[in-house]
């Protein structure tokens, strides 16, 4: 079968958008209405003007966009599509650790469960984390969870003393300086990279951090020609495609040299993504009050963006 025929056709006659993270395999990023990393896709499913929104990513994303299209069908290829930084704060956990913080404010990254956003005050993105956090008083308490690489780094950039969960990204806290070290020793010429969600000794070797556009954005403004990219493997596909002149390496996972790849992401494939449409399921279903609890800090967080000037 022609999967990718077949999906434009359902696509049309179910009025469904498609929406991709950049870590998703490169035939299912070519299809999509949009591609992007969690803060565009936030706001892609904020406006979707569509009957179903069919999410090529991972579960905490497809929440998010039934949590801001309540009444719209909301499907994922891959219900086992997870992720390794939101199963990291398991939410009875998180709940006790807060009554240790009652008078700090919770900040979680939006790579969390809706149970979590619905402890949380505002929600951020690699992408809006450190002028979030900027925007609170500098004498503010402050809880972020759940990934402590990334809130350790906007620590150091923001001189807070932000509380952190202990959880992180197993895609990306695998990646050792030891591992870019030797592929910068092949290639001096080469620019490091790095997702903000790397460990602090992979992020002190960077010519550059940010959230996986940002990354994007810099190999197209550079004029170097060659990167050494850390994140998952995916985004390499959308590098080359921008910039086809210019060499891209991605920091492997181990000494075999093993690609980078997120397991979760890589469990939808075109044929599961036609299947979702065509029986318009697995449909992420959450109750009512997770609904409006775990909204507000997402709108709250898409406000200020916007207020901020970081979003339009």
């Amino acid at each position: 079968m022609d999967f990718k025929k077949q999906i434009i056709k359902l696509r049309a006659e179910k009025n469904a958008i498609i929406l991709a993270h950049y870590y998703q395999v490169p035939e299912i990023q070519d299809i999509a209405d949009f591609v992007g990393d969690s803060l565009g896709l936030a706001q892609q499913a904020s406006k979707a003007n569509a009957d179903m929104i069919v999410f090529a990513g991972v579960h905490f994303m497809a929440e998010t966009a039934k949590i801001l299209n309540p009444d719209k069908l909301v499907v994922l290829p891959d219900l086992e599509a997870g992720c390794s930084l939101a199963d990291s704060c398991p939410p009875d956990r998180f709940r006790d650790f807060l009554k240790l913080y009652s008078d700090h404010t919770v900040i979680s990254y939006i790579n969390c469960s809706a149970a979590i956003k619905t402890m949380s005050d505002i929600i951020c993105t690699s992408g809006n984390a450190v002028q979030l956090v900027e925007s609170f008083p500098k004498d503010q308490k402050i809880v972020f969870a759940p990934d402590k690489n990334l809130g350790a780094y906007i620590n150091n950039i923001t001189g807070r003393n932000m509380v952190l969960w202990d959880g992180t990204c197993e895609v990306h806290d695998i990646l050792s300086s030891e591992a870019i070290i030797k592929l910068k020793s092949y290639n001096p010429d080469a620019l490091l990279i790095a997702h903000p969600e790397c460990k602090a000794q992979v992020l002190a070797l960077a010519d550059f951090i940010g959230s996986t556009t940002a990354l994007l954005n810099f190999t197209k403004a550079s004029n170097a020609k060659k990167f050494i990219v850390a994140t998952e493997t995916g985004i390499l596909h959308q590098m080359k495609r921008t910039s086809p002149d210019k060499i891209f390496m991605i920091v492997p996972s181990d000494e075999t040299c093993n690609c980078n790849d997120c397991p979760y992401m890589k469990l939808n494939t075109l044929e599961k993504l036609y299947l979702a449409l065509k029986n318009e399921k697995p449909s992420i279903e959450l109750p009512q009050d997770v609904i409006l609890k775990a909204k507000k800090p997402i709108l709250k967080m898409l406000e200020l963006s916007v207020q901020l000037g970081l979003i339009k």
